[in-house]
């Protein structure tokens, strides 16, 4: 802009310096995660004793078990759940963000609370989430649905009032990092297309490989 800005007053014919677009300096991101401990803390809060509860355990489960987006998780179909009676895990293919396809994986834990979910499940609605309350009873569940339901649990639960949807993303992907999964595997699973994004988990992990090398590398006195 320096530049442009003396051309102008030199009446040289340029680009006006005002139509220059600078970067914006974003700093490093925060990122805000739980702890293995709290989101164990948080998958168990839902009661699971009425078909809500059995819902939004399934719904937590499935978010920290594949990181998918919000947007991910309420676009799932029952047709892409096929569990089978002896049926542990699952890996299921998706439609990502700009339309990118990618295969998620859903652990044991996540398969067992679907399939007791879906064992209530006497409609006939293709989506694999729905909404039990409000005008239309039945309707797959929206994104602001999803957000309303992980923030009444992260709250019953004493967690951060920050705690989203997203930050269940995040903890996925942390906690791969903090048990040593690389950073180019952990971009598939998040279905991110530059791995650039997937590196700002990395100061998050730096303690953690910190402490690995110094346990591990080098020669001891």
């Amino acid at each position: 802009r320096s530049f442009l800005t003396f051309f102008a007053e030199k009446d040289i014919p340029s680009l006006p310096p005002e139509k220059v677009k600078l970067p914006k300096d974003r700093g490093e991101k925060t990122i805000h995660f739980l702890t293995i401990e709290q989101v164990k803390k948080l998958l168990e809060t839902p009661d699971t004793k009425d078909v809500i509860g059995l819902r939004d355990r399934a719904i937590l489960e499935v978010l920290f078990s594949t990181g998918l987006r919000v947007s991910e998780l309420v676009s799932l179909n029952r047709d892409q759940i096929k569990i089978k009676p002896d049926t542990k895990d699952l890996e299921i293919s998706i439609i990502g963000k700009g339309g990118h396809p990618r295969t998620v994986y859903l652990s044991e834990r996540a398969v067992k609370w679907l399939r007791e979910y879906l064992r209530t499940r006497g409609d006939k609605n293709k989506a694999l989430f729905i909404n039990y309350r409000g005008k239309d009873p039945s309707s797959r569940l929206t994104r602001r649905s999803v957000e309303r339901i992980v923030k009444k649990y992260a709250l019953l639960a004493g967690l951060p009032a920050n705690t989203t949807c997203h930050t269940l993303r995040h903890s996925f992907a942390t906690d791969l990092l903090m048990k040593g999964v690389d950073l180019r595997t952990v971009q598939e699973f998040l279905g991110h297309k530059n791995i650039v994004t997937t590196q700002v988990y990395t100061h998050v992990t730096r303690p953690r490989l910190r402490e690995i090398h110094r346990k591990y590398h080098g020669l001891k006195d």
